[in-house]
């Protein structure tokens, strides 16, 4: 392999890491965020707001009904808009976080909902406030499956950031495009696979280490 083309694969690995590490941070805490509305404003939840956790609801779902391509095509003008282009790694965090918050709120909400109401209800009546029961007992409670849903968000980030180089977002995705399919360069296209099972390989490892570790404080 020559020099120009490691230069290349480490500059897109670096893209990649990119678009990955600031999407699923943004997607993580607005994911978490909206899984913890939801479930306390359900109508039987700490505060009752049936309308508004229906309408949010709602937006979660259309969300997550689109496919990520056509959302991805669906929010140039608004990518532009935020960021002043359409191409390269920032104009590609846009639409990775809008996608993978309803994606990791789903799965952050069914965490949440699956922590023991009998917990919630006997520590009402030892005089805790709702929000503290939020802080320390629903969230403490569902980390495991938070942290895993995490594992997963990640994994489906690696995914889509690969898909996003069809449309000149950079990193690995894009180099497979212009080189590996464009120029039939059918070694790199095979290369870059190997790279994205070795970081989906190494990103599964490391949640399942660290969901470990959550339980084991718990």
């Amino acid at each position: 392999m020559s020099p120009m083309m490691i230069d290349r694969y480490a500059k897109a690995f670096l893209e990649t890491l990119a678009m990955v590490g600031v999407s699923a941070l943004i997607a993580i805490v607005c994911g978490l965020i909206f899984a913890i509305a939801l479930v306390a404003t359900a109508p039987d939840g700490l505060f009752p707001k049936p309308r508004f956790n229906k309408a949010l609801s709602v937006v979660v779902n259309v969300f997550r009904a689109i496919p990520f391509i056509i959302l991805l095509v669906a929010l140039l003008p608004f990518t532009r808009l935020l960021v002043g282009t359409t191409l390269g790694v920032w104009a590609a965090v846009v639409p990775l976080s809008i996608h993978l918050i309803a994606f990791y709120t789903r799965i952050a909400q069914v965490s949440l909902n699956e922590v023991d109401h009998g917990l919630i209800e006997a520590a009402r009546a030892m005089g805790f406030r709702r929000y503290h029961i939020v802080r320390h007992v629903l969230l403490p409670e569902a980390l495991p499956g938070i942290v895993g849903g995490m594992t997963v968000c990640v994994i489906a980030m690696i995914n889509s950031s690969a898909m996003a180089g069809a449309v000149g977002a950079g990193g690995l995705g894009d180099l497979a495009i212009r080189y590996g399919y464009e120029r039939y360069e059918t070694q790199v296209l095979f290369e870059i696979i190997v790279i994205l099972i070795s970081m989906v390989t190494c990103v599964q490892f490391a949640g399942e280490w660290l969901s470990r570790q959550v339980n084991h404080r718990r």
